[in-house]
């Protein structure tokens, strides 16, 4: 692996979590993401299932994970199976974990080969009532792709019919949610990948270069510190681009005069940094734009100092409508007579602003996390408001990643450049 693995104790203590969240002679059963195929013989890049990852640290395909903390032998109450290697695969892919590779990095004592898996889950199945299954429930998951865990799941159900049947869902998603010290520690990495990319890029962009340049800088400086690269497809948007919320072509001339919205994140380790930062082609922001982006800003600052432990995420969001629905009076945008009138349903406010202020962030980019209970100490939250004045081709997005303390908000991205003065000063050194 290129990047340096959490240590197995944190693996060790949320298995512990999820441990004490079962009912007695419970059963987990968690495999991990497939090996997705392209064309022909092609296959993607292998990407953990993250629930997997985030209880043993294993970052290999056909791996498995059963828990049954109560079993009578304890041998049986946490088995780890990893794929068996050959002389083939050492050939052609190197060499898989060992299994005292895996109890290294997972801290799991029994670790097994995949093909003992129906075996085991025989003896395991005979003993426990309830089973715990894993589904993607995130609330924007489309789930057209049947996934390893389902076609598993089916199976199992087959076999064993008259069990009881439960959603692991609900459990990871409370666990998650809470980051422990490790988890900063990765995400803080990926935020400051992303602060040198950023720099990077800053020195780079000038009238002329395409968005796609601009997204080969971000690679090359990512994967040269570690990060298989970008935590999701990055947003290049120049010109009237960067009104296109999830703009991904990055294809077009970067002209002297238009704004290039980013919307960009390394990944470190599997956790990953979220980042928007809107920059002048030719570095200065004219009047309107400048008047825009400092709106924007002030906007965000803001919302940092209401997303707060015990605050619902709704009710977070209709206050910082109503900051922006006055950055936008201010801008001759919104006129507040016709705000006396609109419907508060669908308010005026969202013709420029048509999107939610933050999200959970963590393994996932859209981590997983209740949008319905209220924010805690520990969460990681994005904060990225914005504006998008489609008949200007002006979008301003910023975007920086938040850690909720108790006293105060924990900014990951506070090193990288967001002040007008001092993007211009960087970009005209």
């Amino acid at each position: 692996m290129r990047y340096t693995p959490i240590n197995q104790s944190f693996y060790k203590k949320n298995r512990d979590k999820l441990a004490k969240a079962l009912e007695p002679r419970s059963l987990v059963i968690l495999h991990s993401n497939d090996l997705m195929p392209t064309n022909a013989d092609g296959t993607m890049k292998f990407r953990q299932n993250n629930d997997l990852f985030y209880l043993c640290g294993i970052d290999q395909e056909d791996t498995i994970l059963l828990m049954c903390p109560d079993f009578p032998n304890e041998g049986m109450r946490e088995i780890l199976f990893v794929k068996e290697t050959n002389e083939h695969i050492a050939i052609w892919e190197g060499n898989k974990l060992s299994k005292a590779a895996a109890t290294e990095i997972s801290g799991v004592k029994h670790i097994r080969w995949s093909s003992e898996y129906g075996t085991v889950l025989q003896q395991l199945m005979g003993y426990c009532n309830h089973i715990l299954l894993h589904t993607n429930e995130h609330r924007g998951a489309h789930n057209a792709v049947e996934t390893r865990n389902t076609r598993y799941n089916k199976k199992v159900k087959d076999a064993f019919p008259l069990h009881n049947y439960e959603r692991l869902a609900p459990i990871m998603e409370r666990l998650r949610s809470v980051k422990e010290q490790d988890e900063i520690d990765q995400i803080q990495r990926a935020c400051d990948i992303t602060e040198k990319g950023f720099r990077r890029v800053l020195d780079f962009v000038k009238p002329g270069v395409r968005e796609y340049e601009i997204e080969a800088e971000f690679m090359h400086e990512f994967l040269r510190n570690g990060s298989r690269g970008f935590a999701y497809e990055p947003i290049i948007g120049s010109g009237k681009n960067s009104c296109v919320l999830h703009y991904l072509e990055n294809n077009q001339l970067c002209n002297s005069g238009e704004l290039i919205l980013m919307d960009v994140g390394a990944e470190y380790g599997n956790y990953n940094a979220d980042m928007t930062r809107t920059i002048p082609v030719n570095g200065r922001f004219t009047p309107r734009q400048k008047s825009v982006y400092e709106a924007v800003l002030r906007v965000k600052r803001e919302a940092v100092s209401m997303l707060r432990p015990g605050v619902l995420i709704q009710e977070y969001q209709k206050e910082v409508g109503k900051i922006m629905e006055s950055e936008l009076i201010e801008l001759r945008l919104l006129d507040k007579m016709d705000i006396k009138r609109q419907d508060p349903s669908n308010p005026l406010y969202r013709k420029y602003f048509m999107h939610g202020t933050s999200h959970h962030l963590g393994l996932d980019v859209h981590d997983v996390g209740s949008v319905f209970e209220p924010v805690e100490e520990g969460m990681v939250f994005t904060v990225e408001p914005g504006i998008y004045i489609r008949e200007e081709g002006i979008g301003v997005r910023l975007e920086n990643d938040y850690v909720i303390g108790k006293d105060k908000n924990l900014d990951l991205m506070k090193n990288i450049p967001i002040e007008v003065e001092e993007i211009e000063a960087l970009m005209n050194y």
